[in-house]
């Protein structure tokens, strides 16, 4: 496989995760954004742990769904996250759900 193949092969999986998020974006309530990965969930609790400067997130998800284009199976009942960077946490309007019309 040639590495013009491979983009071609990755830019095909990157705009096929576009349209599902893209069909699916509308049963969600929440986005989340940590440093590897970006959600869909409909429940999400983020709690700090530690102490001092060694603090960290600890973020529980219901009913996600995860952007990633080499994950075989993207919704999961229940994610737990760990991460010790930021954490983006945003609850959306109905209206900012709906994808505008002629898109993609």
């Amino acid at each position: 496989m040639s590495s013009e193949d491979l983009e071609k092969y990755e830019t095909e999986m990157e705009l096929a995760l576009y349209r599902e998020y893209r069909d699916v974006v509308h049963l969600f309530s929440h986005v989340v954004e940590t440093e590897r990965r970006f959600y869909l969930a409909n429940s999400v609790d983020v709690t700090v742990r530690g102490e001092g400067a060694e603090v960290y997130f600890e973020v529980t998800m219901q009913d996600a769904w995860v952007w990633d284009i080499y994950r075989p199976a993207r919704f999961a009942k229940q994610v737990r996250v760990v991460t010790f960077k930021d954490v983006n946490v945003e609850e959306l309007a109905k209206s900012e759900l709906e994808m505008p019309e002629g898109g993609f």
